[in-house]
């Protein structure tokens, strides 16, 4: 297949899943974004950008997509330049081989940032998205003017042996072909696990993004490049036990936990990486704040990006 039918191919299925996800009743992203696949660092991204001045990249986490940030770009798009990449592996992203290391990841983001011209940049992560965003700003400290890091632990970074104790994230080691074959068909039983028991309440995951994210990861190779995400920890615990040798970092970080989930914890991972930082607890919500309580959380991050 040429070069041109390969990219008609994607853009065909890129379509396709905007166009399920507009039915399954996901809210779309304000008109003014546009979508584009920027090949970059070995992988082609899938990039939503809108809005003109500051720029604001959004790394969302697994079990979504950047479809997650919704609410947020609706805020931001208003004077920010709001840039929403799926993360490789993840999404319409396509699906490397390799490369699921937060510090690969990083790169990933950062040639997407240069495809577009954008220097100066805020980041804001969940989930996974942390990671890549811890590894992006220790990478280019220069480059980032405000970090926010939401409900999740860094590996290898403050409490992360006590927090791997817990019963609850067994997933981390979860995968391989044996799981793979389990899993396969039954994408929607097994995502449901973490909608349902890391939310404060499963009735403000709806079912409806539960609908459409099953579908995006039902796609061919995309449940075994989330598992290559937790798989990579080892390799991300050095890669940041070297960025915490060179110093915390320096720019303001708002850390972000839902009150039933991480909480306050949150803030400690943070400060074990970071010198000037901001803890903010969110009442009502688990892991999942941008669906759970999307009005404070939003709230928060506009008024902290400003």
């Amino acid at each position: 297949m040429t070069g041109i039918k390969k990219l008609f191919t994607l853009l065909t299925v890129c379509a396709a899943v905007v166009s399920a996800s507009a039915a399954a009743g996901v809210t779309p992203f304000p008109p003014s974004f546009k979508t584009q696949i920027i090949s970059t660092n070995g992988a082609k991204i899938f990039v939503r950008v809108g809005g003109h001045g500051p720029a604001v990249v959004l790394l969302h986490g697994f079990g979504e997509t950047g479809d997650m940030w919704q609410p947020l770009a609706a805020q931001l798009v208003a004077n920010h330049t709001v840039i929403v990449p799926d993360l490789r592996g993840m999404g319409l992203s396509d699906h490397p081989a390799g490369g699921y290391d937060k510090k690969n990841e990083a790169r990933d983001i950062a040639g997407v940032l240069d495809a577009l011209q954008v220097g100066q940049v805020d980041v804001v992560g969940h989930d996974i998205g942390n990671m890549v965003a811890y590894a992006f700003v220790a990478e280019q400290p220069g480059r980032v003017t405000h970090l926010v890091l939401m409900d999740a632990p860094l590996p290898g970074v403050g409490p992360w042996d006590e927090i791997l104790k817990s019963p609850l994230l067994w997933h981390f080691r979860f995968g391989g072909p044996d799981m793979e074959r389990l899993v396969k068909g039954r994408e929607r039983i097994y995502l449901d696990r973490f909608w349902n028991e890391f939310s404060a309440d499963p009735k403000h995951f709806d079912e409806a993004s539960r609908q459409h994210y099953a579908r995006l990861y039902a796609r061919p190779g995309a449940m075994h490049s989330g598992f290559e995400q937790f798989h990579a920890f080892d390799q991300d615990v050095i890669d940041n036990h070297a960025y915490l040798e060179k110093g915390p970092l320096t720019m303001p970080v708002l850390a972000i936990g839902g009150a039933a989930s991480f909480g306050a914890t949150m803030a400690t991972v943070a400060q074990a990486a970071a010198s000037d930082v901001t803890g903010l607890v969110i009442p009502g919500s688990g892991h999942w704040l941008m669906e759970e309580q999307p009005e404070p959380t939003v709230k928060a991050i506009v008024a902290f990006l400003h």
